[in-house]
């Protein structure tokens, strides 16, 4: 995934996942793809109506409006966004792109429509996309997780990583195999890290912009997962949970059904080859949604530290060395899924602010204040 659970049950957020095999008629589907009625140049040209001062943040945009809509990640020409949204009828997350973006962003589906789908990225050259997706197993959304068991995220076992062109055609198995592929990042070199529990643990794997020479890269027990490479290709920063003695046998029995639970997740960092690894947070939170700053030397990341009911998340910043932790905003709900444009000067996150039903979020650009 890039385990992302709805936004509607917001609470804790971000992720998704993959894996099975996928009959050839479905994995060369062709999707036409679909314009959104919801999406408008007036909404895209409207400023976000928001009195908190939030002084990295300037001239604040929403560019879609309706649904939930997250995760959205930069094209590396800064152009373009791809994301994840429920809207328009819609049972589980699509893939869409966003074109011209800072001008008047135009809004259009990349997906077929089948299965849940997560975790869109460009590849580079700006032509291609990848996506996790269940479509091979089953056309409808595979089913929400029961939460008598709590808060939890289910890791579909039916998820696996495909790429197509940015039209939605071309749609090709890219990874796959043995339980979850999903949460999968791309860097300017064509590298690809991605979360998998192919070898029965929830790891962080790299591989070829082709899907080839896959290598695990994380092995201690617990989630790793929603991981981004650093401008240069030269760092990797994920979140993770890493549980002991009870909490790590709860752990391995919700494994075991497909489930984790996400209520404490710490910040990592680690040289690209899976070296060097060290822990750059400790807030006994949900934090999540980490990527670099353009100079590779802090990261930026949601958050619900500071809140006692853990619904309230924020963007936060911090030092990849875990010092100089920042708060970036500070609306009352959530905020979170921030990544700066490839050269630097813009901020995209997604946020429940100015929302008109419950539930609803959207996709925000702000230019951005050092």
């Amino acid at each position: 995934m890039n385990m992302r659970p709805s936004i509607a049950a917001l609470a804790l957020a971000s992720l998704a996942l993959t894996a099975c095999p996928k009959p050839a008629a479905e994995t060369n589907a062709t999707p036409a793809p679909v314009a959104s009625p919801v999406m408008t140049a007036a909404v895209a040209a409207s400023p976000a109506a928001t009195p908190l001062v939030e002084k990295h943040l300037t001239n604040l945009r929403q560019i879609t409006a309706g649904g939930e809509n997250a995760e959205a990640y930069w094209s590396f020409d800064g152009r373009s966004l791809t994301m994840q949204s429920t809207r328009d009828g819609a049972g589980c997350d699509r893939i869409w792109r966003i074109d011209d973006v800072l001008g008047k962003p135009a809004l259009s589906q990349v997906s077929s429509g089948k299965g849940r789908t997560t975790c869109a990225y460009y590849l580079p050259g700006n032509e291609k996309v990848l996506y996790a997706s269940t479509h091979a197993a089953a056309p409808e959304c595979p089913p929400t997780p029961d939460h008598s068991k709590g808060y939890v995220w289910p890791l579909y076992d039916t998820f696996d990583i495909y790429s197509a062109k940015k039209d939605g055609t071309g749609l090709t198995p890219l990874i796959s195999g043995k339980g979850y592929d999903a949460e999968a990042t791309v860097c300017k070199n064509g590298a690809i890290v991605f979360t998998s529990t192919r070898d029965g643990d929830i790891d962080l794997y790299v591989s070829d912009v082709n899907g080839k020479n896959v290598k695990r890269l994380t092995d201690e027990p617990g989630y790793d997962g929603g991981a981004f490479f650093s401008a240069d290709c030269s760092q990797i920063v994920w979140r993770a949970s890493r549980p002991k003695g009870a909490a790590l046998e709860e752990y391995r029995a919700l494994l075991k059904e497909g489930l984790v639970r996400p209520s404490k997740l710490e910040l990592f960092v680690m040289k690209a080859d899976g070296t060097g690894k060290r822990k750059i947070t400790s807030l006994g939170a949900a934090s999540f949604a980490p990527s670099f700053f353009p100079d590779g030397k802090r990261v930026i990341f949601a958050s619900n530290h500071g809140d006692p009911k853990g619904r309230n998340f924020d963007i936060y910043a911090i030092g990849t060395d875990g010092t100089g932790l920042e708060k970036i905003t500070g609306y009352d709900g959530f905020d979170g899924f921030p990544l700066f444009s490839p050269d630097g000067k813009t901020l995209v996150f997604s946020s429940n602010r100015n929302g008109t039903t419950p539930g609803e979020t959207n996709v925000f650009v702000a230019d951005w204040v050092p």
